[in-house]
């Protein structure tokens, strides 16, 4: 758009220096009151300020809007990580070979990287911790198998890793009665003080250690269970099988948490490697409680999956 330039008319003549008008009649310079000065500078000054933010703010919409929504602008002054970097390379690397290769040695590769020993060591940690390297003891570092992607549903172990084509195996640790607090009493709705029947069990797939689980049930519901378990594979299956018991709902809760030295070992992992705790109050088709279990599952080999639906009525 083109502005016009607006005519501007000439001030008039000075009466003053007209011919044959009054002499010695000097205009004076009229005070301005207190302050208004200031203010009016001050004015001048929020205005140029606000139309600078003004600007800032349009030009930030246009970048914002070349970049895509949601999307966060990077600093030109942000600088990433020498370990980052050598990670990044590193997943290169892993989607070309299949699991179970060996990762070459920390020399090789700080050699064929430019780097330091330290910063491969680095990268090779955070991968193992999101469960795309496997660490074994005095062998080295392979390219780990794919997460299984258990679903968030109220089934057995045995069951979700027969759907998965893996060889479910569990190892009884412990088992034994024990005397319910007023915690564990409310849970499976039993008196404080009342036997409760504790199940300890390391569970593999593929003769890989996958989880640890200990399960709580009333032991006067479920009489000579400990010897169904040698009969029945699945403790669900047990239950069905000899007692008549179908699990029909449960809630389950999800967090996280670090291996201690126990649960390393059992695991084959490295202590304050990341678990998935998830803690489940099964019940019965009547509501009567059955099992008040928690399971530690490793964080490199599971992730949970779930399908979420909107409800209609919702707005």
């Amino acid at each position: 758009m083109t502005v016009s330039p607006v005519p501007v008319s000439p001030d008039p003549p000075d009466k003053s220096s007209r011919p044959g008008g009054r002499r010695g009649v000097a205009a004076r310079p009229v005070a301005a009151p207190a302050g208004e000065g200031s203010a009016r500078e001050g004015s001048a000054r929020e205005g140029s300020a606000r139309e600078g933010s003004a600007r800032e703010g349009r030009a930030s919409e246009g970048r914002a809007s070349e970049n895509g929504p949601g999307q966060v602008l990077a600093s030109p002054l942000l600088r990433l990580p020498k370990y980052y970097t050598v990670k990044r390379q590193l997943l290169e690397l892993i989607v070309t070979v299949a699991p179970g290769s060996p990762v070459p040695p920390e020399r090789e590769l700080a050699r064929d990287y430019g780097t330091s020993r330290t910063t491969v060591r680095q990268a090779l940690a955070e991968l193992v911790v999101e469960g795309r390297l496997l660490r074994r003891q005095g062998k080295g570092t392979f390219v780990a198998k794919p997460k299984v992607a258990q679903a968030l549903e109220l089934a057995s172990y045995t069951e979700g890793m027969r759907a998965h084509g893996l060889n479910p195996q569990t190892k009884i640790l412990e088992i034994g009665y024990i005397t319910a607090d007023e915690d564990l009493a409310v849970l499976l709705g039993i008196r404080p003080g009342g036997r409760a029947l504790r199940i300890h069990r390391l569970r593999l797939a593929d003769g890989e250690p996958m989880s640890i689980d200990t399960s709580h049930l009333p032991a006067r519901r479920f009489p000579g269970l400990r010897k169904q378990l040698n009969r029945h594979s699945s403790l669900y299956e047990a239950l069905g099988s000899a007692y008549g018991v179908r699990l029909t709902e449960a809630e389950e809760t999800i967090e996280t948490v670090l291996a201690d030295p126990h649960s390393a070992d059992l695991l084959a992992v490295d202590i304050g490697m990341p678990l998935l705790l998830l803690s489940r109050h099964a019940v019965d088709v009547t509501g009567e409680p059955v099992e008040w279990a928690q399971s530690w599952y490793r964080g490199d080999r599971y992730k949970f999956v779930t399908r979420l639906r909107r409800l209609p009525d919702w707005a």
